[in-house]
């Protein structure tokens, strides 16, 4: 196989895997643009800066620098910076494993915080709603199931 075909398949895997990081994160509820960047980066020696990645990816400069933003918040990129040049660079954090675990389980954390929040709610909604002249028949329905009473 020539050169160039090993380039071009190369480049194809490449692509691949970016867009299997961007669904999985997706799937986990992170953003596909956050999954696409950091597979991304992690496939690429060194740093990137904001134009390039917005560039090899075809996202907005924006989308990607908000995403790079939560990832550096996670622990899983760097910013790094080069003398007499103004742009942001980004690469993955030096142990990207132990980031990327602390940085899901910080992410997960806040969205079973959130459920919860939301549950108890609507917990204390239900609860009042029997005490309602004219309350919905399936609502109390529900409001037994979440309580464990039968009404």
């Amino acid at each position: 196989m020539n050169v160039e075909k090993q380039s071009d398949l190369a480049q194809r895997a490449r692509k691949r895997l970016i867009e299997t990081g961007g669904r999985t994160a997706q799937e986990l509820g992170m953003g596909r643009i956050l999954g696409q960047i950091l597979v991304y980066l992690y496939l690429h020696d060194g740093e990137r800066s904001l134009d390039q990645i917005g560039a090899d990816l075809e996202l907005s400069k924006a989308s990607v620098s908000i995403a790079a933003r939560q990832l550096e918040s996670m622990g899983a990129l760097q910013r790094t910076w080069k003398k007499g040049d103004r742009k942001n660079y980004f690469k993955t954090a030096e142990n990207i494993g132990t980031a990327l675990k602390h940085g899901f389980f910080s992410f997960l954390s806040q969205k079973i915080k959130t459920a919860q929040t939301e549950l108890r709610q609507a917990g204390e909604m239900l609860e009042i709603a029997p005490q309602q002249k004219n309350a919905d028949s399936e609502l109390l329905l529900y409001i037994g199931e979440f309580s464990g009473q039968n009404f």
